[in-house]
């Protein structure tokens, strides 16, 4: 067994997708699946602001991508919000603060149902968190994993319709965070009886290093595949490592 490296990749079924919203728009996104075997769950990964460099490579969700559909069966459904670029590509549309970036929602959850995919829960990192809270509250939702939410578009209204709803909530907070701290987040969030409140020491908002990629996803999967023992992050197996400088697999 081998210890996992930041740039390592192990084996899934990727492809390029293209969501359409329904103001008219086409997003570039991937999904990655197991490559044995169908999914158990499935994650849709909403990104951070693309206003401060944020999109679907960023890298808890890059990671994600490349280690989760192998170590959890789970499918990884990350995308481009409208006016966002990666290596991808980019998506059409212009950046709207999270309003129509719930079209954008709606089409990857579409996207999911259109595949079969189970189990859906909404994973959001700082921007896509509030996305999350605005948009994402509807059926077949599982859940929501909040990654550094600042709480900065959302407004109380999307924190009431969770509370009326009892769907699942998580909120990690960041200890360090520069736009909201565990104190300032758990009189917010008390307003969702059902929201676990979590900070996460010694982090920041950017989840820098590989230990809070782990802590990060080993929270969210308690809550998506609790089923699951904790993972130990190890490979015994083929995988292939990412050139960022080449931009492609070696």
């Amino acid at each position: 067994m081998a210890d996992l490296a930041a740039n390592n990749v192990l084996p899934a079924r990727r492809e390029p997708i293209t969501l359409a919203t329904a103001d008219g728009f086409k997003l570039v996104g991937e999904l990655a699946l197991p490559e044995n075997g169908e999914p158990i769950a499935t994650i849709i990964c909403l990104h951070p602001n693309p206003t401060g460099g944020g999109m679907m490579d960023s890298h808890l969700f890059r990671k994600a991508a490349w280690r989760l559909p192998a170590l959890a069966q789970v499918a990884i459904l990350r995308f481009n919000f409208r006016g966002t670029t990666s290596a991808a590509g980019t998506s059409e549309g212009a950046y709207d603060k999270g309003h129509l970036e719930g079209h954008d929602l709606k089409a990857a959850l579409d996207f999911a149902l259109a595949r079969n995919l189970p189990n859906i829960w909404l994973v959001g990192w700082s921007f896509g968190t509030d996305v999350l809270l605005m948009h994402g509250n509807v059926d077949p939702i599982q859940g929501g994993i909040l990654f550094s939410p600042p709480l900065k578009w959302s407004d109380e209204s999307a924190l009431q319709s969770w509370a009326d709803s009892g769907r699942p909530l998580v909120a990690l907070v960041p200890a360090l965070d520069e736009y909201l701290t565990p104190e300032q987040a758990l009189p917010r969030f008390a307003k969702v009886p059902q929201c676990e409140t979590i900070g996460i020491a010694d982090c920041k908002h950017l989840w820098v290093g590989e230990k809070f990629v782990r802590i990060a996803w080993d929270e969210a999967l308690k809550r998506i595949r609790p089923d699951l023992p904790q993972l130990t992050w190890q490979w015994d197996g083929p995988m292939n490592k990412w050139d960022d400088l080449q931009g492609r697999l070696i």
